[in-house]
Formats: C-alpha cells, structure tokens, sequence
C-alpha cells in the first residue's frame, strides 16, 4: 500500500515538472529561431520573427 502511494506521489510529481518546463523549452527554441533570423536577414522585425518562429515550431511539433 505505502509503495503505491509512493508512486501515486512520484507520478503526479513528475507530470508537473514536466508540464511547467515545457514551456521554458519552447521560449528557448523560439528565441534561438530569432537569433538565426537576425542573423541571416538584413530587416529584422521582432514580433514577425517571433511569430512565424511560433509557426513553424508547432508544425514541426504536431508531425
């Protein structure tokens, strides 16, 4: 029973740890999507850079 329990506890943990970092990953993979589009265009707009990143990162993500 107590091994259960135990387990019950180490579940919910780690669902909560994993849902409240997985939006940390996703801000580092758009900013560094921006840091490659300020560095390969000459016109760099930040709200349409983060946009598009936004985009093309959940395409990628729902394949």
């Amino acid at each position: 029973m107590k091994k259960k329990l135990l387990f019950v506890a180490f579940v919910v943990i780690a669902m909560f740890v994993i849902l409240k970092y997985s939006d940390h990953n996703l801000n580092r993979t758009v900013g560094a999507c921006m840091v490659a589009q300020k560095q390969t265009n000459k016109s760099f707009d930040a709200d349409k850079s983060r946009k598009f990143c936004e985009e093309e990162i959940k395409k990628l993500k729902s394949k």
